[in-house]
């Protein structure tokens, strides 16, 4: 029974010496990780996009499933008119954030804004969706949701009149190419 008690304590002294030498390293990570954060957020609010940007990268870099540097990291690039950069983070992040509903809901939200922006306004009223699933109570995303409908009707107005306008102007190359054939063939006769 001693020797099974000593491989115990062994044992235990080993995890409590791993403890001390890693907690702390968790700890500097998680430091470094905040602070490129808050940088990152700094040099936002002053609209350095570009360096805050940078600094979001870095923090996920340290810590790859921070859901804030992530987060911001998806405004930066919208702010910056990377709107498919935007859009990719925030669908990245709002399936990551499953587990966190309002962090979720809020990704789906400017993953919706970014789609606008883009005009994809199909996928955009998915994304507000989504967004309104997870926090049925948001009016902004319930407004932005009803703006990307009405955008879209006005495209696939826009498309039918276009495709109309197309086949009108073809009808008539149609036409004048058969009165070119009937003058030739007036003329040949």
């Amino acid at each position: 029974m001693k020797k099974k008690l000593a491989v115990g304590n062994t044992q235990l002294a080993m995890i409590t010496l791993l403890q001390c030498i890693l907690l702390p390293i968790f700890d500097i990570q998680a430091q470094e990780e905040k602070k490129f954060v808050r940088e990152g957020n700094k040099l936002y609010d002053e609209g350095k996009f570009k360096e805050a940007e940078d600094n979001y990268q870095k923090s996920l870099e340290v810590t790859p499933n921070n859901l804030k540097g992530a987060f911001n990291l998806g405004d930066a690039y919208y702010k910056q008119g990377k709107y498919k950069e935007a859009a990719n983070q925030y669908e990245t992040l709002a399936k990551t954030a499953a587990g966190d509903k309002k962090m979720a809901a809020q990704a789906y939200h400017n993953l919706g804004n970014a789609l606008l922006k883009e005009k994809k306004y199909e996928d955009c009223i998915n994304a507000y969706k989504n967004a309104l699933k997870l926090n049925p109570d948001d009016e902004d995303t319930r407004y932005n949701l009803s703006y990307a409908q009405r955008m879209l009707k006005q495209q696939q107005q826009q498309q039918q009149k276009d495709d109309k306008d197309k086949k009108d102007d073809k009808k008539d190359q149609d036409k004048k190419k058969d009165q070119n054939k009937d003058k030739q063939d007036k003329k040949d006769k």
